[in-house]
């Protein structure tokens, strides 16, 4: 029976024994998915059983023999006059169906994804090659690293080479102190002596070293000197070596430290060295009891007093509120509900620092009620948050106060324009809102 040819040819092939048949693609000339035109076909083309065959884009004239394979989307039917079965290709009307097809035959001979063209130790030295890229990547990533940095020993010795060493914090500090200490030094050496030291006294453990090396009692001699600019700056490192340091506290307050700032406090000083000493006196005295009562009894609070009588010291006045607010809330907050006999202990420390009543007793609660006055809302808040927390105790001396009811009254009104101001931008809990409540808050106090 002779087999004519269309036009077009669809390349498809069946399985043999679960197996592609790989080697009749190869004699028909043709790939998996490929359509072919007019094609000359070998012998084993047209043959029945597992070879090859071709279909053409119409209803096959022959109809089909048993067995013969169908590609996926055929359509098949039942010639009823000859009762042979017939097939036909999926529609390929407008050239839809060939595009497809092109495609995806282009995008397959891309992937080669014959099962025959990987077996299970290609993959494995796929996934080996895989690795060996990643781990390439990765060295030449380190490689590079090791390129823009260098390591420390290769930078020390580099250094020992044109002679410069690498200090450590310890070695600065103690030739900072030998030149500040030193006779042949300047004023504006010793002056630079301590700028320096005051940067690195900021950390815990280089403030230990600085007791230890006998730089504290230096800097608190210092503190004598006639040349204020020198006063000043030993201060300034005496509060930086100070802050959040008990055992430096200890040292310094058995060293004479406190007598020595409330001295400067005390008299006439020009108002850089009157900062610098109450920054080294709030950093004494905050979380340290012992230092507290010491101060009581020194007069501490008649010092800080006398600033407020002082001219020139208005910048001060805010600070010194602050510390006393810090101090009075430093115990409550020690005072509440505590575990353990260390916090216990403390306690007991505290209870014998009687700031309050010392503060109720020197009318420091006309002193501060006067502060309300000041223009800045920053200096009115710390202002209110000491009001707030004596009012237990000078609540009766503030009900007749009819100068801070005046005052209070005309901040409740510029609070509550700027609160609203706040709203109207979309900020409930602003700031103005925040100085407003406490403001109403002293105000029912007193009602």
């Amino acid at each position: 029976m002779m087999m004519l040819i269309p036009k077009t040819w669809k390349c498809f092939t069946p399985r043999i024994n679960g197996k592609l048949s790989v080697q009749l693609l190869k004699e028909a000339g043709c790939k998996h998915g490929e359509t072919v035109t007019r094609r000359a076909l070998p012998p084993a083309i047209g043959k029945r059983g597992d070879q090859l065959s071709l279909l053409p884009a119409s209803w096959a004239a022959d109809g089909l023999w048993k067995g013969q394979a169908v590609p996926a989307g055929s359509h098949v039917r039942l010639n009823l006059q000859t009762g042979d079965r017939e097939a036909r290709l999926p529609d390929r009307e407008n050239g839809k169906s060939d595009m497809r097809e092109e495609k995806r035959r282009r995008r397959l001979d891309k992937m080669d994804i014959d099962s025959n063209s990987f077996t299970s130790q290609e993959l494995k030295k796929a996934l080996a090659k895989m690795k060996e890229s990643e781990k390439a990547e990765r060295m030449a990533h380190e490689e590079e690293v090791r390129k823009k940095f260098r390591p420390i020993e290769q930078l020390k010795e580099e250094f020992e080479k044109l002679n410069v060493k690498m200090e450590t914090d310890y070695e600065i500090m103690d030739k900072l102190i030998s030149k500040f200490n030193s006779s042949a030094s300047t004023l504006d050496e010793k002056v630079a002596a301590l700028y320096d030291l005051e940067y690195y006294v900021h950390q815990v453990d280089n403030a230990k070293d600085f007791l230890s090396m006998g730089g504290l009692q230096l800097v608190i001699e210092g503190l004598n000197s006639t040349e204020p600019v020198l006063k000043e700056h030993a201060a300034f490192v005496l509060g930086a070596a100070l802050s959040s340091n008990p055992k430096v506290q200890i040292e310094a307050i058995e060293g004479g430290a406190l007598q020595k700032l409330l001295v400067i406090l005390a008299t006439e000083q020009p108002q850089a060295v009157k900062k610098k000493a109450l920054f080294a006196l709030c950093s004494m005295l905050r979380h340290f009891p012992y230092a507290q009562q010491q101060f009581l009894k020194l007069g501490g609070l008649q010092v800080l007093r006398g600033l407020f009588r002082q001219k020139g010291t208005e910048a001060l006045h805010v600070r010194v509120v602050t510390l006393l607010y810090d101090l009075i809330v430093e115990k409550m907050l020690l005072e509440a509900p505590q575990h353990g006999e260390q916090a216990e202990e403390k306690l007991q420390q505290y209870r014998q620092v009687r700031l309050v009543p010392a503060l109720v007793e020197q009318d420091w609660c006309a002193v501060v009620s006067k502060l309300l006055a000041l223009p800045e809302h920053d200096a009115r808040e710390k202002v209110l948050q000491l009001l707030g927390v004596l009012m237990a105790f000078c609540r009766e001396r503030y009900r007749g106060d009819r100068a801070l009811g005046a005052a209070l009254g005309l901040l409740r009104s510029e609070y509550e324009e700027l609160a609203a101001q706040e709203r109207s931008e979309g900020d409930k809990d602003g700031y103005f809102q925040e100085l407003l409540g406490s403001v109403n808050t002293i105000i029912q106090e007193l009602a």
